[in-house]
């Protein structure tokens, strides 16, 4: 069990939406790890009984309205309210969603990385897959969760945040659809605050990505989000996303187009482009072999992250499209 948590300061918000089995293990290890913190439970239109569940451990539950689409900005915004509406005195909120699982000695750690200098806001953890092994696709989630350690620009939506430093900047913006936690992080360090990744064990999350289709939605909706915040902060002096951006364009339509148009004026130049595109690939299974990862993983590793720049550049373009024509973002979900 984790240390009795410093004069109650700290509460939960874990936001979801028909998670079923893995809300339950999330809301569970909870209450196990820290019995005298208060939980938030937002749940986003869920069809399964994620409420009921929730209601019968006791946790408090916020439903948010139908009638407003929902973002898990505006999840995050409806808990962190709530719970400092019943817990006033509260100094820190963790988020988690509801595909993960809290670890043991993480909140000890967040609360220790917190009150380590009065100029930290977040901090975050290492996020692991709980089945790595059962898709290539979760196996390349848990690569990419392997985030540097030490000050960074921005962390995964299972934060730990100073309530000032959140009441600051007033939450996250809830028009963002993806990669609202990049542009609650960048706000928070125009605010005065440095973000942290801390080398702790933070959280299990459970992609259950199985399918290719899978795969590239999820692709499309981080092109989408590379496109939002590049919107928002890409002319701070982060250029933050610019480098994304630009290699998305290049590899998802630069590339294919030109080798399509090519393909039926001079096919030769097009055999030259599949013969580089294959060469970067290769550049980057390499790169993977060396940092550990075995040769299966690191081709696979290769191919999607190439082939899956095509549906971040239509995440681009919808981003793009939306936003000259003022519509409302819709989600793009993959599970």
């Amino acid at each position: 069990m984790e240390r009795e948590v410093k004069d109650k300061a700290l509460g939960f918000v874990v936001i979801g939406r028909n998670e079923g089995d893995r809300l339950k293990t999330g809301l569970k290890a909870i209450q196990s790890l820290t019995p005298d913190a208060p939980i938030v439970y937002v749940d986003s239109g869920s069809t399964d009984d994620s409420v009921t569940f929730a209601q019968s451990l006791s946790i408090t539950v916020v439903e948010l309205d139908m009638s407003i689409p929902f973002t898990a900005a505006r999840a995050r915004n409806a808990g962190f309210e709530r719970l400092l509406s019943d817990h006033p005195s509260l100094l820190y909120v963790q988020f988690m969603d509801g595909d993960c699982e809290l670890l043991p000695n993480w909140v000890e750690s967040a609360i220790s990385g917190l009150e380590s200098n009065g100029s930290i806001g977040i901090v975050s953890g290492r996020r692991s897959e709980r089945y790595p092994e059962v898709s290539i696709y979760n196996t390349l989630i848990d690569i990419e969760w392997n985030t540097p350690v030490g000050e960074i620009l921005a962390v995964l939506g299972d934060m730990c945040v100073k309530v000032e430093a959140f009441n600051k900047i007033d939450g996250f913006n809830e028009t963002i659809i993806a990669a609202e936690d990049d542009d609650f992080c960048l706000r928070a360090r125009r605010a005065g605050y440095k973000t942290y990744r801390l080398d702790a064990l933070m959280s299990k999350h459970d992609a259950n990505i199985l399918h290719l289709s899978q795969w590239y939605k999820r692709s499309k909706r981080g092109g989408h989000g590379y496109a939002n915040i590049h919107h928002l902060h890409g002319k701070g002096p982060e250029k933050y996303f610019l480098k994304e951006i630009k290699s998305v364009t290049f590899w998802g339509f630069l590339v294919p187009a030109s080798f399509i148009f090519f393909l039926f004026t001079a096919p030769f130049i097009s055999l030259l482009i599949i013969c580089g595109y294959t060469a970067f690939i290769g550049k980057t299974v390499l790169r993977r072999i060396r940092s550990g990862d075995s040769l299966p993983t690191a081709i696979a590793y290769g191919a999607l992250i190439f082939t899956g720049k095509i549906p971040e550049f239509m995440g681009i373009l919808q981003y793009c499209k939306n936003h000259l024509l003022s519509r409302k973002h819709q989600l793009i979900e993959y599970k």
